[in-house]
């Protein structure tokens, strides 16, 4: 028997804003209330004085899914992340239908910073989706 709860998805980044406010329009999610105590949380930030901008975060406005938190990492992405999103905009769709509303919603990204990589045709095991990345290079599909 487990005691988890919730979990939240983590992303190590340069500029942890930035790459959350990338996210938080590609998804449609919602900044959080700021801690107790605290009007906005330019104010909580500020009042970190060792760790001002060095995390973000987001969440769904339902609550239903993970909370997206992004900290900040001395180092820079160097390899293939292990783990990445699919944002899933052709559910249901197959053939140039889904094709079309991938380009579509591929366009919207780019639009907002990410980075069209290459479309991965259907095969006998596979629909098609697009390899993208988002603003500080990490890999996700838009399938």
């Amino acid at each position: 028997m487990t005691s988890i709860k919730q979990i939240q998805i983590t992303f190590d980044c340069a500029e942890p804003e930035r790459v959350a406010r990338f996210w938080r329009q590609v998804l449609g999610h919602v900044v959080p209330s700021p801690p107790a105590g605290f009007a906005t949380w330019g104010e909580f930030d500020r009042a970190l004085p060792d760790h001002q901008g060095s995390a973000y975060a987001f969440i769904e406005p339902a609550g239903e899914v993970p909370r997206l938190f992004f900290q900040r990492v001395p180092e820079g992405k160097v390899v293939k992340n292990r783990v990445h999103i699919d944002v899933r905009a052709g559910t249901g769709l197959v053939g140039e239908e889904r094709v079309s509303v991938l380009e579509a919603e591929c366009a919207r990204l780019v639009a907002l910073g990410g980075v069209r990589v290459r479309l991965l045709p259907a095969d006998e095991e596979n629909e098609s989706c697009l390899l993208m990345q988002d603003i500080e290079g990490n890999e996700f599909c838009l399938d």
